[in-house]
């Protein structure tokens, strides 16, 4: 049934994707866009003032329009959008179908099952004919869309985790230090001991995260535990595992601990733990820097408990400061097909889409532009100097196949410690034996 239900998707993404590729007005050069981000047309899917838009989807629809509007090429983008979690499956059938999107957008932790397959474009020297620097891109962006020496993609946002804090809720629990920002934990042990003087202050949670389903928020804070302590979850050739070890203890009782002492909520999927946050239920959110633009906008709003909105980096609790990151990027995917006039024009749209590099950081997510962040404008955005240093500190996987495989494999096994009374060090063993069975494919 699984499999009727794939050949089902893809025999409609590729019906969808024929079917737009054909409309356009005559003459025009028509080029397909793959991407997630959600549909937003309703709202935004006339506007090309970008200034009107908010939020990840209303951003690059936006974008996109304006495109469509101003390019010299007579290039029209047509856009299909496809659910996330369904979304890497039906990127793959194109490759079947012969209906291979002209441009796609792509998380850094999935880019190596492709590139490293020859399924996309090297862009190497397309960005550098597109006056593209690659000295402008973050190290850790351009990190991530590179393989073997080779860029495959163009690197759009650092995403990072973050902590969205309720300022009067840790004002109560006076947690505030003299410069206004919240006093936050050194160490594992504070990171309990403020959670507990948090919890008999407020009445309320310390921690809200989402804690029941795939999306999997407290292995992105172990992975940062693991690197904060000097160690690689995952080795750099992709062929072995370090979850298992003194250190993988240090980050699992810690986690089982937030738990165990009431601090987090174990019933809160993700949309629950931003509802959590935004009711003033708990005095931090675990989640990433997609949420900033929201948060904020819900905080100046009025309609919101949460009214004190304040972001800081994921304090650092062992000898390292690191934090887990991940980049969306923007890949050509490989079509022997494409045509030269297509070819331009996707690569004409990764131009305008790296000029406006700053309009997507106004999401939250971090500018994988070095100039941008540079930029008084991006520094004049709310709460952007309160985790610049994320930028500094983002870390992620090697550059290596199945990295997404080892972060689903780790969810099932760690989550089991609150919602099934695991021990730490079963979890742990547990974790260490499904991605050694993930990584084997790597040998």
């Amino acid at each position: 049934m699984m499999r009727n239900l794939k050949t089902f998707r893809a025999l409609a993404l590729a019906t969808l994707l024929a079917t737009t590729a054909s409309a356009g007005s005559a003459g025009a050069v028509d080029i397909s866009l793959l991407r997630f981000f959600g549909e937003c047309n309703t709202e935004y899917g006339t506007v090309t003032d970008i200034s009107k838009a908010n939020g990840e989807c209303g951003i690059i629809t936006v974008l996109t329009n304006k495109f469509n509007a101003e390019n010299k090429l007579g290039a029209k983008v047509v856009t299909q959008t496809v659910e996330w979690g369904a979304y890497y499956d039906q990127l793959t059938a194109t490759y079947s179908t012969g209906n291979i999107p002209d441009v796609a957008v792509m998380h850094a932790s999935v880019m190596p099952n492709f590139s490293g397959r020859d399924l996309l474009t090297p862009l190497s020297g397309p960005l550098k004919e597109l006056g593209i620097p690659s000295d402008d891109f973050v190290p850790a962006a351009l990190k991530n869309a590179t393989a073997n020496g080779e860029i495959y993609a163009l690197p759009f946002d650092l995403h990072a985790l973050l902590f969205h804090v309720n300022m009067d809720l840790m004002k109560q629990a006076n947690m505030v230090n003299p410069d206004g920002s919240p006093m936050l934990p050194k160490s594992a042990d504070e990171l309990i001991a403020q959670g507990k003087k948090f919890k008999e202050a407020t009445g309320k949670t310390f921690i809200a995260s989402e804690s029941q389903s795939a999306e999997g928020m407290m292995v992105r804070f172990f992975d940062t535990l693991m690197w904060q302590q000097g160690v690689d979850v995952v080795s750099a050739d992709g062929k072995a595992a370090s979850i298992d070890t003194p250190e993988g203890l240090n980050a699992a009782k810690l986690i089982s601990a937030i738990y165990s002492e009431g601090l987090a909520n174990p019933a809160l999927d993700y949309p629950g733990s931003e509802q959590a946050f935004l009711n003033g239920e708990a005095g931090i959110l675990l989640n990433g820097t997609w949420g900033v633009d929201n948060y904020d906008s819900q905080a100046k709003s009025g309609k919101a408990a949460l009214k004190s909105y304040r972001v800081a980096n994921v304090p650092q609790l062992f000898a390292n400061q690191k934090v887990w990151a991940d980049s969306h990027m923007w890949v050509i995917p490989k079509d022997d097909n494409r045509s030269a006039e297509k070819t331009k024009a996707a690569e004409a749209f990764l131009k305008f889409l790296y000029d406006n590099n700053y309009e997507w950081s106004r999401t939250g997510h971090l500018s994988v532009r070095q100039s941008v962040l540079d930029s008084a404008a991006f520094k004049a955005l709310p709460h952007r100097n309160e985790f610049a240093a994320t930028a500094t500190n983002a870390t992620a996987l090697p550059q290596v196949q199945n990295q997404r495989a080892v972060y689903n494999a780790m969810i099932t096994d760690l989550n089991a410690m609150w919602l099934t009374g695991t021990e730490p060090q079963a979890a742990l063993s547990a974790m260490q034996a499904g991605v050694e069975r993930v990584l084997r494919r790597n040998r």
